[in-house]
C-alpha cells in the first residue's frame, strides 16, 4: 500500500507571470512553497503557516486551482496528495527555515535541466497554463 502525504501548496506568480519555485536543503528537486497539512488544520491555515515558516510572507488571497496526486519528489515510495492554490502574498520572499533556494521560472517554458518535481511538471504547470 502506498502511502500518501496530505500537502498544501501555492503558486505565487510575479508581475511578469513567472511562478516562485522552491528547493529545500539537503535536496536537487525545485517545488511550489508549501507543506504538510498539521492535525486539524485547514488549507488556508497550513498555506498562511508555510509561506510564513519558509518566505516569511503572509497570504492575502488564495483561489483553488485544484486537487492534485503525484509521486512525492522527496520521500520515495510516497505519494503527494496537494490541494494547490493561486496565491496572492505580500511582504518580502526570501529563502527560510529549510528552504535553500528560490527560482522564478516562466511555467510555459521551464529551464532546461532544471529538477522539478512530478506534481508540478505532471499536473500543477499544465493546469495553470489551461487557464490562460
Amino acid at each position: 500500500m502506498t502511502k500518501v502525504l496530505d500537502i498544501v501548496t501555492a503558486v505565487i506568480r510575479d508581475e511578469a507571470g513567472r511562478m516562485l519555485l522552491v528547493r529545500k536543503r539537503g535536496t536537487a528537486i525545485f517545488m511550489k512553497p508549501g507543506g504538510k497539512r498539521d492535525e486539524g488544520e485547514d488549507d488556508l491555515t497550513v498555506l498562511a503557516r508555510e509561506l510564513d515558516e519558509e518566505l516569511g510572507c503572509r497570504l492575502v488571497d488564495a483561489s483553488l486551482l485544484g486537487r492534485f496526486s503525484a509521486p512525492a519528489a522527496n520521500e520515495a515510495g510516497f505519494m503527494v496528495q496537494s490541494a494547490t492554490y493561486l496565491a496572492m502574498v505580500e511582504g518580502a520572499i526570501a529563502a527560510r527555515a529549510e528552504i535553500e533556494e528560490l527560482a522564478w521560472i516562466d511555467p510555459a517554458a521551464p529551464p532546461a535541466g532544471m529538477p522539478l518535481a512530478p506534481l508540478l511538471t505532471d499536473e500543477v504547470i499544465p493546469a495553470l497554463l489551461a487557464l490562460a
